[in-house]
């Protein structure tokens, strides 16, 4: 069945769209589908309004594609687009809701010719490197003054003035050989590498250069030409590549044994600075001339100094100097025996006197001597040491004299004791009537027989 032939009205469960939400849906799905593309197409009817942003359309034999760039996108371009112009863009597909149209936002585009070119140059570079072209340790010192520079460029350019300029003024003295090759165009790459190689088998030169003036990436494409890299790698001599202004990096820069922002750049990487060399150079000589000036000096003053050793090694010189000697030393002989009779002399004198203090007479009188005086030493020691004795027993006899029972007995006191054993009697108790009992009192005693005992008041008391 046809679907449009069905013209019934929509029903409940059917959904209307507006224009603006068919419009909006239809955005969404075409963004989230495509996303971001790349397009290749002609400029035409590009439109500049003020507000800053360019609307174009890409076109090829087929069809048309409507594209917008915006303000903050285009400021990055790298080129002043034009109708007609064949460009390569990168975008957001999308629909313009206001319109329903089909457009791609643009965030970036270049000439579609330069885009072609980078992506060989890239896919070349990464070719090449992986080979270890761009390595280090394959590539060669430059000379620290090369005694001939040979200059690979076009003889017409701006390049090889500079280049004859700067050598002139930094070291004017090095000898310049121009191999004149083409250094644009389609044949310019095999005739490079022809050159490279001439220069290589006649080895002419201690240094290359490789050079010519700035331009588009069109103008130097030359130097990213396979066939001038493998030449360049080839080479046994060391090669500067100076192409193109700072920004400009080619192929034969990397393969190349160093590379210059600039031709003048390559041509003072070359050569050292004269100005330099020649400030080294007086510095030298002024230091050469120090030096000698310093060894002439030297050399007289040793010169002085042989005539001076040469005079005293004269005959004559040396009789006066060997008679001035002799005289000298029989001042010094004379000198020394009477120091040496002196010295006798005092030794005798100290002799005599240690004899005459060891003479047995002398002796007898010191020994005499010393016996008085211990005699008398003696005498007083003894004397001494009775006083001290005498009065240590008188100490003793008044401490003894305190504790003795005589003492007591003097008071008028008596020590009775048993008869029968002699014990000594303090207690009444101790004896009973009938013993015998002996009493001492101050002169003599008495021996009676006890009639009776007492108690004492305490015991009784007790009792």
């Amino acid at each position: 069945m046809d679907l449009f032939d069905d013209q019934r009205a929509p029903g409940a469960d059917q959904h209307v769209f507006s224009v603006a939400e068919l419009n909006r849906e239809a955005r969404l799905a075409v963004e989230s589908s495509l996303g971001i593309v790349w397009v290749e197409g002609e400029i035409s009817n590009l439109a500049r309004p003020a507000s800053g942003h360019m609307y174009w359309s890409l076109k090829d034999e087929h069809a048309q594609l409507r594209c917008a760039m915006f303000r903050q996108r285009n400021r990055s371009l790298g080129f002043e687009p034009q109708n007609g112009q064949q460009i390569l863009a990168r975008g957001r597909v999308s629909i313009y809701e206001a319109r329903g149209e089909f457009q791609l936002v643009i965030d970036h585009a270049e000439p579609a010719g330069e885009g072609l070119l980078r992506r060989r140059f890239e896919a070349l570079k990464q070719k090449l490197a992986a080979e270890g072209l761009f390595d280090e340790d394959r590539k060669q010192a430059l000379p620290v003054l090369p005694a001939r520079i040979g200059v690979v460029t076009s003889p017409s350019g701006a390049a090889i003035r500079d280049v004859l300029t700067v050598l002139a003024r930094r070291f004017p003295a090095t000898a310049v050989l121009i191999y004149p090759t083409a250094v644009q165009g389609d044949p310019a790459a095999e005739e490079i590498a022809r050159t490279l190689e001439l220069a290589n088998r006649r080895r002419d030169c201690d240094l290359l250069i490789l050079t010519r003036g700035g331009g588009s990436l069109e103008d130097l494409w030359a130097f990213n030409e396979e066939i001038v890299a493998r030449a360049l790698a080839a080479i046994e001599i060391p090669v500067i590549a100076g192409v193109g202004h700072e920004i400009d990096f080619t192929i034969a820069d990397f393969v190349a044994d160093r590379r210059a922002p600039t031709p003048s750049g390559a041509a003072e990487l070359a050569v050292p600075d004269g100005a330099e060399w020649l400030a080294r150079v007086e510095s030298i000589e002024q230091r050469l001339r120090g030096s000698t000036e310093r060894s002439l000096a030297q050399r007289a003053t040793f010169a002085q100094t042989l005539r001076h050793r040469l005079h005293r090694a004269h005959p004559g010189v040396q009789l006066q100097q060997a008679g001035q000697r002799l005289d000298d030393l029989e001042a010094r002989l004379r000198r020394e025996l009477v120091a040496t009779l002196k010295n006798r002399d005092a030794e005798l004198a100290r002799i005599d006197a240690a004899l005459r203090s060891v003479a047995p007479r002398v002796q007898l009188t010191r020994l005499a001597e010393r016996c008085q005086w211990a005699s008398r030493s003696l005498g007083q020691a003894i004397v001494a040491a009775l006083a001290v004795q005498r009065r240590r027993l008188e100490a003793a006899g008044r401490a003894l004299d305190s504790i003795s029972p005589l003492a007591t007995l003097e008071r008028g006191y008596a020590i009775a004791t048993r008869a029968s054993d002699g014990r000594i009697l303090t207690d009444a108790q101790d004896i009973v009537v009938g013993d015998k009992v002996r009493v001492r009192l101050r002169r003599g005693g008495f021996t009676g027989t006890v009639g009776a005992t007492e108690q004492s008041q305490d015991e009784a008391g007790e009792t």
